[in-house]
Order: structure tokens, then C-alpha cells, then sequence
């Protein structure tokens, strides 16, 4: 019996799609108005679930927005997450989430 090599170079865990499928939903949710989503979003980024990086400007960003639509949750999520960061990169998540909300009225 002769032994046949597996190639594993291409081969993703088997929830990897799944965590990308619930980020792309979350953003088209977030897109539609769904503050949920926005929440769920900074959660992601600020634990680096769901197959994305924990990345704290991304989540602040997510936190602020969902805080300016009344979240009460993302307030605090956002305030902690900004005791972990620099002046600098709250002004960049700042900036982010202004240009989102500006390309957000864009679409409408």
C-alpha cells in the first residue's frame, strides 16, 4: 500500500468561514441601520473574534457609532477600550467612524 502526500498548504479551519460570513453580515447590518450589528462589530475587533484581528481603533470606532445611536452598552465598551489607547489612535477611530457615517449618507 502506497502512501499518498496531502497538501495543506490551502486548508482553512472549518469555522473560518463561518466567523467571515457573520463580519460581512454584521457590517450589512450595521449598513442598514441595525445598531446591533454596530456593537457586535466593535466586540469582534476588540476581543479579535470572528475571524478578524483585534485591531482597538476599529473597535472603538464600532463602539462610538452604535454609542451615537443610543447603545448604552457600547458608551462603556468604548470608554474602556479607550483607556488601552494612545491620544493619537483615538483621534484615528474618531476620524474612521466620521467617514463612515459620511459615505453612510452617500448611500442613502
Amino acid at each position: 500500500m502506497k502512501l499518498q502526500t496531502i497538501d495543506t498548504d490551502d486548508a482553512m479551519p472549518i469555522n473560518e468561514g463561518a466567523t467571515d460570513l457573520a463580519v460581512a453580515q454584521s457590517l450589512a447590518d450595521a449598513a442598514s441601520g441595525d445598531v446591533s450589528a454596530l456593537f457586535d462589530l466593535g466586540v469582534a475587533y476588540s476581543t479579535g473574534s470572528n475571524g478578524v484581528d483585534c485591531d482597538l481603533v476599529e473597535a472603538h470606532k464600532w463602539f462610538n457609532l452604535a454609542a451615537s445611536r443610543g447603545h448604552e452598552e457600547a458608551g462603556w465598551c468604548r470608554a474602556d477600550v479607550s483607556d488601552e489607547m494612545t491620544a493619537r489612535e483615538i483621534a484615528e477611530a474618531q476620524r474612521r467612524a466620521r467617514r463612515w457615517l459620511s459615505e453612510e449618507r452617500r448611500a442613502a
